[in-house]
């Protein structure tokens, strides 16, 4: 989380004396492990840090694991726990990627702009390549970015048992507006 916290330091300082990029603290992540026997593992995280340098293709956001809120306590708990996510030990998870070909895209005029990401997730000190398409509408010199992915929770050390209560590769979704 060190490492992460100061390149997020270091990506701010640089951007500004830039001015490219585009950042948000209430960027949204959702995680959704529902199955058909169980539509509770649901979750969602309205304070997570995002980036964004519009020049570069820099992408990175940060979640606090304890920011994200379960229907019920007790998934919530369950979630936080060793076996799971163990955010005592692991207090956040991370992504560093980049914005494929970046420079056929010119984030300074409005539009809609289909992009790759290709990164690097990292959840519980486990980090796996992770390539998704996304969508960034530029509005008035505003970014809303927008991404939907399935990972494997056991590639980062999460064992979901086979009660069949919840779904082993969850979809992510990463929403943020970034000014």
């Amino acid at each position: 989380m060190k490492k992460t916290v100061l390149v997020l330091s270091l990506i701010v300082f640089t951007n500004v004396l830039f001015a490219q990029t585009k950042k948000t603290t209430s960027a949204t992540v959702a995680f959704d492990a529902t199955t058909a026997l169980d539509a509770l593992p649901k979750a969602e995280n309205k304070t997570v840090i995002a980036e964004i340098d519009t020049q570069t293709g820099q992408i990175g956001f940060e979640a606090a694991v304890k920011n994200f809120t379960f229907p019920k306590p007790t998934i919530q708990e369950h979630f936080n726990e060793e076996r799971w996510l163990n955010s005592n030990k692991y207090p956040a998870f991370t992504f560093m990627g980049k914005i494929s070909e970046v420079t056929k895209y010119n984030f300074s005029n409005n539009g809609i702009y289909n992009v790759t990401v290709t990164g690097q997730l990292t959840i519980k000190d486990k980090t796996n390549n992770i390539t998704t398409s996304a969508t960034i509408e530029v509005k008035n010199g505003t970014l809303v970015a927008a991404a939907t992915f399935t990972i494997v929770l056991a590639d980062y050390g999460v064992q979901v048992g086979n009660s069949g209560k919840i779904a082993g590769e969850p979809k992510i979704t990463v929403s943020a507006e970034l000014k």
